[in-house]
């Protein structure tokens, strides 16, 4: 019997409903199952009912600064995934808290979704179109 391969999946975690959904389209088109919340209650749950190969967790969520903890517990949790984090500004101060909470990459908040996700694909080696042998399963 065969193994049939488990997909990957994406969390993103993010108070603006609209990037949300801009978010999960992009990862959606990559062939990421994607998980989204709004708050840290909601992350933290998704967080233990799944194994996540990725994560996009803005660092304002109902206060300023509260998406970094939710961005160490996630690293903790999942070592071995890609961990990125949406800043208003990349500066020093950032730069550092994403250090210390094992973040492998900081966004600012002005770029757009589709050179996140860009790059995270690149980072991560996941292909950002389907294969045409996933394609053909499709049809």
């Amino acid at each position: 019997m065969s193994a049939l391969a488990r997909q990957k999946m994406a969390l993103i975690v993010h108070p603006d409903l609209t990037m949300l959904s801009r978010y999960q389209a992009l990862l959606t088109r990559a062939e990421l199952s994607t998980v989204v919340a709004r708050d840290i209650p909601t992350a933290l749950m998704a967080i233990t009912q799944h194994y996540f190969e990725v994560a996009i967790i803005s660092s304002q969520l109902g206060e300023s600064g509260d998406g970094w903890p939710l961005a160490g517990v996630f690293h903790l949790v999942f070592p071995k995934s890609f961990v990125s984090v949406i800043v208003p500004g990349a500066d020093l101060l950032n730069l550092q808290t994403a250090i210390n909470n094992g973040v492998q990459e900081i966004f600012e908040e002005d770029h757009a979704p589709d050179a996140v996700v860009s790059a995270i694909l690149t980072a991560t080696a996941i292909p950002a179109t389907p294969s045409a042998r996933n394609r053909s399963r499709l049809q």
